[in-house]
């Protein structure tokens, strides 16, 4: 199985999110709401049990730095150069330049979402499925929280819909050049690690541990238990 090919199908994910904004889908915009909870808990699944023990097992000790430094390299480029940065729908009027620098921020996490399918299919079709599929529960909300922050700061639909439409870009460029480049292929695994961990842990689950009412949390939990039955599937 190509990983180019499910790399096109998860950056379709970002433009998927961006349209149902745009369109004002609100059922579907409600459905990607519920992939935010559900997608953590299968990302966690994925991160803790799957990726992070086999880049131990492949990289040794030194995984761990590659771990660590994905899940901080995230976080510097949405928390801290980017100024004002959540996932979900952006109800709020932001600055102009808002929209750029989220996009900026994003594009990294999105090359390394490619980095992640790349990595997997490298090790197994088995790993490599379970990471396609982490990366593609949040690229709907991923979608949504672009276009609707190009929105609020002030640029047009066109544009909103080209800022979902590069970060599927960067993630196709991120599966091309884990093939050709030595680095990403050896140390990919582990950032993927905590990037993935980063995601889950820090971008998705504060988006619904506040809200109230049983759904959002037996989205998570369901999406945990979707990643033993996934993996039960694919004969693992």
């Amino acid at each position: 199985m190509s990983p180019f090919v499910f790399a096109l199908v998860a950056a379709a994910g970002n433009v998927a999110g961006a349209a149902a904004l745009l369109r004002h889908e609100r059922r579907s915009l409600e459905f990607i709401e519920g992939c935010i909870a559900f997608g953590a808990g299968f990302m966690l699944a994925v991160a803790l049990l799957e990726v992070a023990p086999q880049a131990l097992l492949l990289g040794g000790s030194s995984a761990g730095l590659y771990i660590l430094g994905g899940y901080l390299v995230v976080h510097l480029a949405q928390h801290v150069l980017v100024p004002h940065f959540h996932f979900g729908e952006e109800t709020h009027r932001l600055s102009a330049s808002a929209g750029w620098t989220a996009l900026a921020g994003l594009l990294l996490h999105t090359f390394f979402d490619g980095v992640a399918i790349a990595s997997g299919f490298a090790v197994s079709s088995q790993l490599g499925m379970l990471l396609f599929l982490a990366v593609f529960f949040h690229k709907l909300p991923e979608g949504v929280t672009m276009a609707s922050v190009m929105l609020a700061g002030g640029q047009g639909r066109a544009r909103a819909l080209g800022a979902a439409a590069a970060l599927g870009v960067a993630t196709v460029l991120g599966v091309l050049l884990t093939e050709v480049a030595a680095p990403l292929a050896r140390h990919g695994l582990a950032i993927s690690a905590g990037v993935t961990l980063y995601v889950a842990a820090s971008n998705l689950v504060p988006e619904f541990q506040a809200k109230r009412g049983w759904a959002m949390p037996a989205a998570f939990f369901g999406g945990a238990a979707a990643f033993f039955l996934t993996r039960l599937l694919l004969g693992g």
